[in-house]
């Protein structure tokens, strides 16, 4: 696959991951309030990983052309994410004390499992696989199709490692030693959540309505 076309697609892909949304805001909550940032990102890997063997075994595609799939998909995901934003706002405790009883081994599995799901739940992530990486692809190149997206998915990973990784580290280090200003950051974050649950939720309701 030519290099020309993994650079043209990571500028699309950091262009992508930088824009705000519930990635950002569980990775924000995870390493400002509970210090946790390798485990919550590595959750956000997994689920894109998985949303990635699911568009390149060809069932994504059948999902984007069945509406109702797609609807229902946007609202488990919709739903996902205001009740990790309900618990983050409920919970405002660090991770010591939200594991507590637990062993550390189960809270990094907890933490993978929701990132997982923040990012396997976000149907603008399976859109941004079924509709941006075919574009990148090319029938004429000496690699098959799927081979070509799981590469393309790859660079999209690792723009997600890196841009949130940071963010991550930066919530951990800069807020960590703040309480008051993590605890607001945390508040928003968990705020932030709700209302893009709540936006996806309104966007299906204007498409039935338009319907």
């Amino acid at each position: 696959m030519e290099l020309s076309v993994l650079a043209a697609f990571a500028v699309v892909a950091f262009t992508l991951v930088v824009v705000p949304g519930p990635d950002w805001a569980y990775v924000l909550a995870a390493g400002a309030r509970d210090h946790v940032v390798v485990p919550a990102v590595g959750g956000i890997l997994i689920g894109y990983a998985a949303v990635t063997a699911v568009v390149v075994a060809g069932v994504g595609t059948l999902v984007a052309a069945a509406p109702a799939a797609l609807a229902v998909l946007t609202l488990a995901g919709a739903g996902y994410v205001g009740y990790l934003g309900v618990r983050v706002l409920r919970a405002p405790a660090g991770f010591e004390a939200a594991a507590e009883g637990s062993s550390p081994t189960a809270s990094v599995f907890s933490y993978l499992a929701r990132g997982a799901g923040v990012s396997a739940s976000n149907p603008k992530g399976l859109l941004i696989f079924l509709a941006i990486l075919p574009q990148f692809t090319r029938a004429s190149s000496s690699w098959p199709i799927a081979a070509q997206m799981t590469a393309l998915a790859g660079v999209f990973l690792l723009a997600c490692a890196l841009v949130y990784l940071t963010v991550g580290h930066a919530a951990n280090r800069v807020l960590g030693s703040r309480p008051g200003l993590a605890t607001v950051t945390t508040r928003i974050s968990g705020v932030a959540m709700i209302l893009i649950g709540l936006g996806l939720i309104a966007e299906q309701g204007v498409h039935l309505l338009a319907a």
